[in-house]
């Protein structure tokens, strides 16, 4: 079996713009209900039903019923990671953006969201090229971290004591910014803990996130990472990392 028939399924289920909505809905790595996707989405509730049916006999979502509710979530990271690559690939320039609400929106997009449970944007990118800049990743035989990387997170509180299924460390092509954002079990604890620590906090219900006053002073701290606090519309807001960047 050469796997056709399988991909052709798979596909049929994202060339619907209801279901593709849904699916990068759930990139923030929340479980949603189905009236919550419904509205996201612009359809009925029982419309958006049959939708969420179709998507979790696919095996792109799971779900979970908890009293009159039904939770739904991506199936997990390797569903993310492919809902996120598919969105980053080359396409036409689409509907432009015709309000400064929706402007607004997509800057926030496009400088810091989460992508399933990691963070991504220009904050993202910047973050894995600072890590690098660093020193807390290598490339020499493939992505992973460093002795002095294991050691940065472990000032974090963030250690890896119990080697599991999924990758430590991988790429993430970052749709927005077209380069590698970090995501695996390093980029999710790092997104974990940005949040704990007040570092980053949501913009509204959606994938956009906002870099906090107290979560800049930290990353120029942390990673000699200058970028400016909020970010999309932070004036001198530069996601590269200085020269001669080190750990402090």
């Amino acid at each position: 079996m050469d796997g056709a028939e399988d991909l052709a399924a798979w596909a049929g289920l994202l060339a619907d713009r209801t279901r593709a909505s849904f699916c990068l809905a759930l990139l923030d790595g929340r479980a949603w209900t189905v009236g919550e996707l419904a509205r996201h989405a612009g359809v009925a509730i029982s419309t958006a039903s049959e939708h969420a049916d179709r998507l979790v006999g696919g095996g792109l979502l799971a779900q979970v019923r908890q009293g009159r509710h039904r939770y739904l979530r991506l199936a997990g990271p390797s569903v993310a990671a492919l809902i996120e690559t598919v969105a980053a690939l080359p396409r036409s320039a689409g509907t432009p953006v015709s309000t400064l609400a929706a402007a607004h929106k997509q800057r926030n997009l496009a400088f810091a969201r989460t992508c399933y449970d990691h963070l991504a944007g220009r904050l993202g990118v910047a973050i894995a090229d600072a890590m690098a800049g660093n020193g807390f990743v290598t490339r020499t035989h493939g992505l992973a971290l460093t002795s002095r990387g294991v050691a940065w997170l472990g000032s974090l509180g963030i250690f890896f004591d119990k080697p599991g299924r999924r990758p430590v460390l991988r790429d993430c092509l970052d749709w927005t910014e077209r380069r590698e954002h970090l995501a695996g079990v390093a980029g999710a604890e790092i997104c974990r803990h940005a949040f704990d620590a007040g570092w980053i906090v949501r913009i509204g219900s959606g994938r956009a996130v906002k870099l906090t006053g107290p979560g800049a002073a930290a990353l120029e701290e942390q990673l000699g990472l200058v970028i400016g606090a909020a970010g999309a519309d932070s004036p001198g807001a530069a996601p590269a990392v200085p020269a001669g960047a080190r750990h402090r």
